[in-house]
Parts: C-alpha cells; sequence; structure tokens
C-alpha cells in the first residue's frame, strides 16, 4: 500500500516559522551573553562512556576509547570529545578538592593524553550531594570543582541533577545550573557544559539564559526500539529552542550496544542527526562491529546534525507509523527523512511543495550515497520496517 498525504494533513509551515523566528530572536539575546563564543556552535560530537560501560568505566576503558577515535576515522568524521561519566569521583582532600578514585590514578594525565591525540576531555558531576551512582557531587563546591576541571584539561561538563532534589527546590534549578556556568566561566578555561535535568522545568525555555549549551529534554534512553524510537520522535515541537551554541538533547546514542537491528540504528543516527543533537556514541569503540562505524561515520548523514545553519528537524506529516521530517540546510536544500515505525515495510510518498521545493529537484539518498535522479511533485521510495530513507534534496 502507497502512504500519500494531502494539504489539510500538512503542517502550517507560515505559523511555524514565525514561531520559530520569534522563539530564536528571544535566544539570540539571551544566550550572547550568557555563552562562551565558539564552544558547541554547531552539536557536540564524541564518545561517553556511561551506556555500555557505567561504573565499570576506568582510565584504561578511555584511553582505549580515546585510541579508537583517533585511528578508526571517527576523528576525522568530528567525533572529539572523550567523556567520563559517572564512577570516577574519589573523597576531597582537607582543602574540599575533589580527587579521582582508584580506577582514575591521575586524571591530569589523562587529559594531556586524550589532548594528545588531538581530542578533548569530558567529565562528569552533580549539583547535589551526590551523583546518580552515589559519588560525591558538587554541592557546595562548585567553584573548587571548576577549578579542579580546568587544570585537569577538561573540555566538557555534563551536570546530572539526580541528588540536588535533596537540597534544593525544582523552582531552583535555573539559578542552580547557572551557579556552576559562573564557576567554569571564572576559570576562564572554554568549557562545554551539558544540562542532564531530564527534561524537568521545560529546561528548553531557560537553558541557553543560564549559559547551557545542551540541555537533556528526556528521561535516560535504552538500547531498545522502545526507548529509542518514544524519544526520538517526542522532540517534535521544540525546534524553535535549539540553534548554535544551544542544543536540544534526547540523550546519548546506543548505536552498536547490540539490542537493536541494524535498521533501527540507522533510523537512531538519522533521527538524532536531522534533529541537530549532540552526537556523543555509547558503544564499546574498541570492540565495534564494521557496520557500526559505518553508521557512525556516515559523513553524508553527519552533515546533517553539524550544518552551520543550526535549524532542528521537525515532523511534517504524520500517518500512523509513518512520518515525514524535514530540515533546510545553510546551502538552501532540504534534508528528508522518510520513517517507517510500522511492523512491515512500506512506501512513503512526500509532495515536495510541502518541503519549499517546487518545479523539477535533484533527489539524494544519504545512506546510500548516490543520486537519485530528477523529481517533479511527490518523491516516493519503499522503506523498510522500523527504518529510514533521508535524502537531500536541491532545486
Amino acid at each position: 500500500m502507497q502512504r500519500d498525504y494531502h494539504s489539510n494533513r500538512s503542517f502550517d509551515r507560515a505559523a511555524r516559522l514565525l514561531l520559530s523566528t520569534a522563539l530564536a530572536l528571544t535566544w539570540v539575546v539571551a544566550a550572547a551573553s550568557a555563552q562562551t563564543p565558539n564552544v558547541a556552535a554547531t552539536p557536540p560530537m564524541g564518545w561517553n562512556s556511561w551506556n555500555h560501560f557505567a561504573c565499570k568505566v576506568s582510565d584504561a576503558v578511555v584511553r582505549a576509547s580515546a585510541d579508537a577515535i583517533a585511528s578508526n576515522g571517527m576523528k576525522q568524521a568530528g567525533y572529539v570529545y572523550v567523556n567520563v561519566d559517572d564512577c570516577w569521583q574519589g573523597k576531597r582532600d582537607s582543602s574540599g578538592v575533589i580527587q579521582p578514585n582508584s580506577k582514575f590514578p591521575d586524571m591530569k594525565a589523562l587529559g594531556d593524553y586524550i589532548h594528545s591525540k588531538g581530542l578533548k576531555f569530558g567529565i562528569y558531576s552533580s549539583p547535589g550531594p551526590k551523583t546518580c551512582a552515589g559519588y560525591e557531587g558538587s554541592y557546595g563546591h562548585e567553584s573548587e570543582d571548576a577549578k579542579q576541571y580546568a587544570s585537569w584539561g577538561v573540555d566538557y561538563l555534563k551536570y546530572d541533577w539526580c541528588s540536588a532534589e535533596r537540597v534544593y527546590k525544582p523552582e531552583q534549578m535555573p539559578a542552580v545550573y547557572k551557579k556552576m556556568h559562573d564557576a567554569l566561566a571564572a576559570t576562564g578555561r572554554p568549557i562545554v557544559y551539558s544540562l542532564c535535568e531530564y527534561g524537568l522545568k521545560s529546561v528548553w525555555h531557560w537553558g541557553a539564559s543560564i549559559g547551557g549549551n545542551s540541555w537533556r529534554t528526556t528521561d535516560d534512553i535504552e538500547d531498545n526500539w522502545n526507548s529509542m524510537s518514544a524519544i526520538g520522535f517526542a522532540q517534535n515541537g521544540l525546534e524553535g529552542f535549539a540553534g548554535p551554541g544551544h542544543w536540544n538533547d534526547p540523550d546519548m546514542l546506543e548505536v552498536g550496544n547490540g539490542k537493536m537491528h541494524h535498521e533501527e540504528y540507522v533510523t537512531h543516527m538519522s533521527l538524532w542527526c536531522l534533529l541537530s543533537a549532540p552526537l556523543l556514541a555509547g558503544n564499546d569503540l574498541a570492540k565495534m562491529a564494521p557496520e557500526t562505524l559505518a553508521i557512525l561515520t556516515n559523513p553524508e548523514i553527519i552533515a546533517l546534525d553539524q550544518d552551520p545553519k543550526g535549524a532542528q528537524a521537525h515532523r511534517i506529516w504524520e500517518e500512523g507509523p509513518y512520518e515525514i521530517w524535514s530540515k533546510p540546510l545553510a546551502d538552501g536544500s532540504m534534508a528528508v527523512g522518510l520513517f517507517n515505525r510500522g511492523e512491515d515495510a512500506e512506501k512513503l510518498t512526500l509532495r515536495l511543495q510541502d518541503v519549499g521545493m517546487m518545479g523539477s529537484v535533484t533527489v539524494r539518498d544519504l545512506w546510500g550515497r548516490k543520486d537519485l535522479g530528477k523529481f517533479s511533485g511527490t518523491f516516493s521510495t519503499d522503506v523498510p520496517r522500523h527504518g529510514v530513507v533521508v535524502v537531500r534534496i536541491h532545486q
């Protein structure tokens, strides 16, 4: 069965454009004074230890991941941040300065090693007294921790709300996050500031104004189709809050962790790139299958995520389990994802006028890495179960 759509199902593009423009102007004013220039001008790309290793992370694991990124093509594709998540913390010394635990004998040396590979070093903490895994948080020690991170050469901080709810009221969340931003700024070191608060208090409304470079919009992702698709497709409507220096974050990538099949991982990567989401691989890079590396490093898909316009895709049509999303690009072309969330393969049809394309256009398949030819009026394609076809369209 062929699925088409009609004008009465199309999104009112003019209304969305007016809303997005108004929101963007608001954030330009707020973000200009709150953020470090040129930090996260495009969505950050790298690796984070949590999804695969959780508290089994160690100095050796992080060094192996840095080695892999530097040698397997990921660095050339844009992955530069090597981020240690929870479970690295030890105790504080007599001056209140945080120290790493025995799994991380020398954080400065680890940062130096990562930097020697031409990569950047990320770390994790919480504004509460404890992290999610029960390690030492930054509560009452924001200035000391920011200075320690800077001394280690940290380039990225993920700041996870977790136990902060024990000591702060929900309405204090923006001020609490601003406190750490100000401490980071006082070090003079450019550090990407990632707010991890699961979308609480509609963070997209205030995240940029307090210095956030990205903010989580949902609860934690899991390596399964239901979790990934529910999170990813729920991002529609947040596109007005994303742009250079400040990004909606639907959580880290699960590509390659083994509990989804190939087409589902392709959908995962495609949707995150259309969403201009941070791309933080969460698998074991040292033991990665070639097909996983191919998904993570497709240059034409990554180019959508890293497009300098910084526009986040939005849904332009849906019918049952079928959805079409579009994303305007800096060169005037349009990226379109035709998604099949259903249980059988299906043919989907895009009306080109609904992405602003009139007359004859050229369509390129970004996963197939090939031009499909000229089209007028409509473009149709077969989409596999739980799969996607991503195209770039230009006049």
